[in-house]
């Protein structure tokens, strides 16, 4: 298998700024590859409140996690300054399959990319449901 290239942030259509802490980084000095989880939930689930798509204490609907991944292209660490870039790859009945870059300090090639996929699902059943329409025009400008 072919190992993934990093892509440029052209790629992305939505940024948000991350700040390490100093917590992040491991024994290595370099943040730990489980923190990068914690990033793309963050860029991800920010995007969707800010959108008003996403309602985390009250909405109806809501995104469970259903498959992540993650490529390493060089390690990043306190206190450097990083961006994440967002994209949605896959809009489907009640799936999206979101791709995000981590940049660090103002590079223009991904340190860090991945994706993870969210089902949309009825709160209080679990069960799958289409994707609100809120949640589809929110996700629209992301598309690449």
């Amino acid at each position: 298998m072919d190992r993934p290239q990093p892509l440029p942030a052209t790629a992305f259509a939505h940024f948000a700024d991350i700040t390490t802490r100093w917590i992040d980084n491991d024994v290595y000095g370099h943040v730990n590859n489980v923190v990068y989880y914690e990033f793309f939930d963050t860029v991800v689930n920010g995007y969707l409140i800010a959108q008003g798509a996403l309602d985390i204490a009250k909405g109806a609907v809501i995104g469970l996690v259903a498959e992540t991944h993650c490529n390493y292209f060089k390690p990043v660490a306190f206190p450097d300054k990083l961006r994440a870039g967002l994209r949605v790859t896959k809009l489907g009945t009640s799936s999206v399959r979101y791709e995000v870059g981590i940049f660090r300090n103002g590079d223009d090639m991904a340190a860090a990319q991945g994706h993870f996929v969210h089902v949309y699902v009825d709160r209080a059943s679990g069960r799958p449901v289409p994707l609100p329409e809120t949640l589809k025009q929110a996700l629209k400008p992301l598309v690449r």
